[in-house]
């Protein structure tokens, strides 16, 4: 194992695009949970009366405890960067036939694939770590009395990892199949960005609830919007306690849908003509 993480740190240590886009991914976390705080600031420090109404109905979702589930929503939803940085990752092995030299040294073909599997963990642990230190500073800095509630919602924490790994472990399948980086990355941010949504608003409208059942969309279930978007009426307070009831059973499919990316590859690693 140790043999593998560092051959696979010898690949990437002088790849100077991995590190540009590792830092852009270090710094859209903070960015993107910044941008929501002084969205919320501003609605909040408004006129006396209406700043008191948006007060009790958003609430403070950016102090101890909420601000886990707040921070950990709005991150997820750059999800696709360090998707790059694994299609890149996986691509490269292609373009350049390291994937062959590997095996050429002595690898096997399950070393390979573990080394790759390895890659979407370290990029999957990076993500959680960044969210992990985001929400503390935000909890932190805004209300320091709240620190006694720091760990009333830690399960955030490894929510998080697990629809980040989900979904890079999508953007490696379809990495893995198409072998080009621009092909896997035009096919990745289309079917994320557009597709997806598209299937799961028409369906929602439709009320027929296959949606969940979609590749992105049952780790998306994870983490459920912030507590403040159930005081917006009497539907939306319903769908979102449905939505943290379902929990649960997202993060059950999300680990069958995950196992069953890796058993495939896997497999296929097997009887690929390398």
């Amino acid at each position: 194992m140790r043999s593998l993480i560092t051959i696979e740190w010898l690949k990437i240590k002088k790849y100077p695009a991995f590190w540009g886009m590792l830092i852009i991914v270090l710094l859209t976390y903070p960015g993107i949970n910044i941008m929501f705080y002084h969205v919320y600031d501003q609605i909040v420090t408004g006129k006396e009366m209406a700043s008191n109404i948006a007060k009790m109905l958003l609430g403070k979702p950016f102090v101890f405890p909420e601000v886990w589930q707040t921070v950990a929503y709005f991150s997820s939803f750059f999800v696709l960067l360090p998707a790059i940085l694994v299609i890149m990752l996986v691509t490269n092995e292609y373009n350049y036939k390291t994937h062959r030299q590997n095996i050429i040294d002595g690898w096997s073909r399950n070393d390979f694939m573990v080394s790759k599997l390895i890659d979407v963990v370290i990029i999957s642990l990076i993500a959680t770590l960044v969210f992990t230190l985001v929400a503390l500073s935000f909890g932190i800095y805004l209300n320091a009395n709240s620190l006694n509630r720091w760990a009333e919602q830690l399960h955030y924490i490894p929510l998080f990892f697990m629809q980040t790994f989900a979904q890079l472990s999508i953007a490696f399948l379809l990495a893995y199949l198409v072998k080009k980086a621009f092909i896997a990355l035009g096919i990745f941010l289309f079917y994320y960005l557009v597709v997806e949504n598209i299937l799961v608003a028409y369906l929602r409208y439709k009320k027929i609830m296959i949606g969940r059942f979609l590749p992105f969309e049952v780790s998306d279930r994870i983490l459920v919007a912030p507590a403040f978007t159930g005081n917006f009426g009497k539907d939306s307070k319903t769908y979102y306690q449905e939505a943290m009831a379902a929990v649960n059973t997202q993060i059950l499919l999300t680990i069958v849908l995950t196992t069953i990316i890796w058993l495939i590859c896997f497999r296929m690693h097997q009887k690929r003509d390398l």
